[in-house]
């Protein structure tokens, strides 16, 4: 394999360009490459059927990045066909950071996981915002249908291996904190925003009334 040409780099302590950056990691090994579909495959499929979370980055017309959560039972993500899914909008804070974003720029990455599982599925590929009454109604959960669903047009697809999640331990107990060392969602944001008229009392009590009647 030829060396990398650092003769386009600028002279920098940090990494600047490809050929840098290429000369310091190497390159990706046969299967790292071959790995990379532009469909879903059979694989992928039953990784989706099981995964109850996903993580989804989108970029915004200003160029700012993303990343939101997503998560219900398993099965929660429709695979129309080998290059085409769905995932429903469940109820949230209204903010749309993610729709906002699908409206300006179409790109997007997935990130599927299953509990006890430290491989990972990635899918890259265009979104589009859908709100057909049939399809949503495929999607009720308790008597409830999401306002709109996220199509994702496949434009590729791979396993991840697990390294990441073995070395976060992620499912086991070995990381995991006591009750009480990270503060109430409610006590961060009234510390961090110090809202008019509201204590965190009344945070606390808003985030855990929305636990009990706004998850679908």
């Amino acid at each position: 394999m030829d060396k990398p040409d650092h003769a386009n780099c600028p002279a920098t302590a940090g990494i600047s360009c490809e050929s840098d950056l290429r000369g310091l990691y190497g390159e990706p090994s046969q299967l790292a490459r071959l790995k990379q579909l532009d469909h879903l495959d059979p694989h992928c499929r039953h990784f989706i059927a099981h995964a109850p979370f996903l993580v989804i980055a989108s970029v915004g017309a200003g160029g700012g990045v993303d990343a939101s959560p997503r998560g219900d039972a398993p099965g929660f993500v429709t695979v129309e066909d080998e290059r085409s899914l769905l995932i429903p909008d469940r109820l949230g804070n209204n903010r749309l950071d993610t729709m906002s974003n699908l409206l300006a720029n179409p790109e997007v990455g997935l990130i599927f996981m299953i509990p006890g599982v430290d491989e990972t599925l990635r899918v890259n590929g265009r979104a589009e915002l859908v709100k057909d009454a049939a399809l949503l109604a495929r999607m009720e959960v308790q008597g409830k249908q999401p306002k709109s669903a996220i199509r994702v047009r496949v434009r590729e697809t791979f396993l991840h291996c697990g390294k990441a999640l073995k070395r976060a331990r992620l499912w086991s107990d070995d990381y995991r904190v006591a009750k009480g060392t990270i503060p109430s969602l409610g006590r961060m944001i009234v510390e961090q925003t110090r809202p008019q008229g509201i204590t965190v009392e009344e945070a606390d009590r808003r985030v855990e009334e929305g636990y009990k009647t706004r998850m679908y």
